[in-house]
């Protein structure tokens, strides 16, 4: 099978040229670790009571995508057309309330509605839901944010909202809190994010 690789990107990762999913399985570094069940966060709460279809997935053999460049330019695509068509409002402009996640429709939101259209926009094209997480992050200023963690072959990759470039998650400038467990949409698991990297300084 021929490799392709894409150093723009992941710096020295090789691409298989098919497409397909494989059992999940743990590389240290490439993937994040996981540290026990989380609570979810109180607005993905919510958004499951009034949206139960988008939050019934589960399974007992969670996959990677085996990613092809086709692939790798479907999450290109799909990252920065949503980045586009969005334009950024807090939830207390919106809704009047600090914490609020819904699908983007009227095509206003904040980084959770960036992420939820990213994942219905996968899920559309045929990626397994245990492969797209939503994914609570602390950015540089500590504050909380959102981002779609694509479980792949080369490692757990993030689409963001802030940043243009589809990354592996331990290029990204965050500390990882947790993120949707694999088996199940409606459950969270915590990362354990121990990196000494730029985002070391971030409080807990």
């Amino acid at each position: 099978m021929k490799i392709k690789i894409w150093k723009p990107i992941i710096a020295c990762a090789a691409f298989a040229a098919a497409m397909y999913a494989t059992a999940a399985s743990a590389n240290p570094g490439r993937y994040m670790a996981m540290a026990g069940a989380a609570a979810a966060p109180q607005g993905h709460l919510v958004f499951c009571k009034e949206n139960p279809a988008a939050c019934t997935a589960r399974t007992s053999k969670p996959v990677v995508v085996k990613l092809s460049e086709e692939r790798f330019e479907e999450l290109l695509s799909v990252n920065a057309a949503v980045n586009r068509e969005i334009r950024p409002v807090t939830d207390m402009e919106q809704f009047g309330v600090p914490e609020y996640w819904t699908f983007p429709d009227n095509g206003v939101g904040d980084c959770e509605e960036y992420v939820i259209e990213k994942q219905r926009r996968l899920l559309k094209a045929g990626w397994p839901a245990s492969a797209l997480l939503i994914t609570v992050v602390k950015d540089i200023n500590n504050d909380g944010h959102a981002v779609l963690t694509v479980r792949t072959d080369q490692g757990d990759l993030i689409l963001d909202n802030q940043i243009e470039a589809v990354l592996p998650w331990y290029s990204t400038p965050y500390r990882y809190v947790k993120r949707q467990a694999t088996t199940s949409a409606a459950t969270w698991t915590s990362i354990s994010d121990t990196r000494v990297t730029t985002v070391a300084s971030i409080g807990n």
